[in-house]
């Protein structure tokens, strides 16, 4: 594949140096190097077992890394342009290799196979029209001005459009196309590829005025029965995940459309039908009391599993008041998302969400939630997004006092809003519901993928991030992050398998430096 990559990307240069007079080529892109060093990314000094807890093992992925790390990565993006009305764009990316890791080329000898196509896509505008397409694997985000989307922010396969009625008003819409033909059928390739379809689609209106930015926006579509089952045997819905096709956003297909625990009384769990989902939203940011800005999201989302049971629904809410001034931009934020109540047969009542794996720039954290351009560890230790909590923060974004040198300081309280009753069937303490249904645990403890917080639970973060410009190109980040939570220990004490009602709870902490050259 490495060789492959290589062969072909030199045949497109040397193409486009035949044919120079047509198309400019232009070439840009980063490598990215971090240490990184991250102790207590789960929260936890001793397994439910009492064995110590060893390395990271920070939960958005599952992994377990050392304490320790050193990790780089390679971005290259390569735009043909033919004219102002027609380019395209291969966005390739090496690694990400961390340093001494055989299967990922760091180790002595290298020669890993990490060359991947992160992006590839065509712009072209319709003659004579405002009409622009772009069309391939593409970086897709919903809209957002307090925070990166926490519903949708990746890259996929799709096609896109944009129109400009006029200077302020445009409007957006696309069909993206999530997975399809991944289901390997059953033992003997029965129905393999079938009913495993999982299709988007969305509108976005912006509109801009003197001071005023608002975007209304909509998504809405439908996943097939076995877009995420695993071939060759029967599971029920919570063991069905392929884990080959889901990416680096860990499995958050699973715990971002599905309740955390459910119960049924049916024999068969799986689901038989499309499920159907939508998001309705709106963001707005104000700057017409400048120095003062304002700005503020609003969503909700609903997704139809087929069974009540299965399905979830929720909303989030965020505003932030930021005032800029010469040294910095101070501000403060708040944000609410709604929780589970402690009734597992009535479906989730938190924001389905699908996949925030490139929420870069991140504005609330760099430690806690995934707001880190670059690789390493530590990375979303409290979930990829902050979905079933509120919070409220100060911040001082962008302080400098001497040139080349920027720092960001931010704080914030932060609280769960799941109900409290949830616990104990996520925990597999009861096992039954109270109307004597089985209940099947998506989550089965506070850290399984992120946190899971209920009501009774609170922390504490903070981050102080510092960025020093070498060269014009070349930049040293700083990071230096901090979580403490206070879990309630009645809520999350006992579990099936250890002894007694203790919970052995340990802060997280970082230091990344960061090298990144940018091109």
């Amino acid at each position: 594949m490495k060789k492959l990559a290589v062969l072909m990307l030199s045949a497109g240069l040397l193409l486009g140096a035949a044919n120079a007079e047509a198309v400019d080529f232009k070439v840009k892109g980063s490598f990215q190097f971090v240490m990184d060093y991250v102790n207590g990314g789960n929260f936890m000094g001793k397994r439910r077992d009492g064995h110590h807890v060893q390395g990271q093992q920070w939960a958005p992925s599952r992994q377990q890394r050392d304490e320790f790390e050193s990790v780089q990565r390679v971005h290259v993006q390569i735009e043909a342009v033919a004219s102002e009305s027609l380019s395209g764009m291969l966005f390739l990316e090496i690694g990400e290799q961390r340093w001494g890791y055989g299967s990922q080329g760091g180790a002595m000898g290298a020669d890993g196979n990490q060359v991947k196509i992160k992006r590839a896509y065509v712009d072209w505008t319709v003659p004579n029209t405002d009409l622009s397409l772009r069309m391939g694997i593409i970086g897709i985000r919903m809209p957002g001005f307090s925070i990166d989307s926490p519903i949708l922010d990746t890259d996929l396969a799709g096609v896109t459009a944009s129109y400009h009625f006029n200077e302020n008003v445009s409007l957006g819409a696309g069909w993206l196309r999530l997975y399809n033909d991944n289901f390997t059928g059953y033992s003997d390739k029965r129905n393999a590829s079938y009913m495993d379809n999982f299709d988007l689609g969305f509108l976005t209106l912006p509109i801009t005025t003197d001071g005023v930015a608002v975007t209304p926006w909509f998504m809405g579509g439908s996943m097939g029965p076995n877009t995420l089952r695993a071939g060759g045997k029967n599971e029920d819905i919570y063991s069905f995940q392929n884990y080959s096709i889901q990416g680096l956003d860990g499995l958050s297909a699973r715990y971002g459309l599905f309740p955390a625990a459910y119960s049924t009384s049916r024999s068969n769990k799986w689901l038989t039908q499309y499920s159907t989902m939508f998001w309705g939203g709106i963001t707005t940011k104000i700057t017409a009391f400048d120095p003062f800005i304002f700005s503020a999201d609003f969503i909700y989302g609903n997704v139809d599993n087929g069974y009540k049971a299965l399905s979830r629904s929720g909303w989030f809410g965020m505003l932030v008041a930021e005032y800029k001034l010469d040294w910095a931009t101070p501000g403060i934020y708040g944000w609410y998302f709604s929780g589970d109540d402690n009734n597992p047969h009535n479906g989730s009542e938190a924001l389905p969400y699908l996949a925030t794996s490139n929420n870069l720039n991140n504005s609330l954290s760099t430690f806690g939630y995934r707001g880190n351009p670059l690789v390493g560890g530590g990375k979303g230790v409290l979930g990829m997004n902050p979905n079933g909590t509120w919070g409220v923060g100060a911040r001082l974004k962008r302080m400098s006092f001497l040139e080349d040198l920027t720092h960001t300081l931010r704080l914030h309280y932060f609280g769960g809003t799941h109900a409290p009753g949830m616990a104990k069937y996520i925990t597999g303490r009861t096992r039954l519901d109270g109307s004597g249904r089985d209940v099947t645990r998506n989550y089965k403890d506070f850290n399984i993928f992120g946190t899971y917080l209920t009501t009774k639970d609170q922390g504490v973060e903070v981050n102080f991030d510092t960025q020093y410009k070498i060269y014009e190109n070349l930049r040293v980040d700083l990071e230096l992050g901090y979580i403490h939570l206070w879990l309630d220990k009645g809520t999350w004490g006992g579990y099936e398998t250890y002894v007694g009602n203790t919970l052995n709870t340990k802060d997280a902490w970082k230091a990344t430096v960061n090298v990144i050259y940018t091109f």
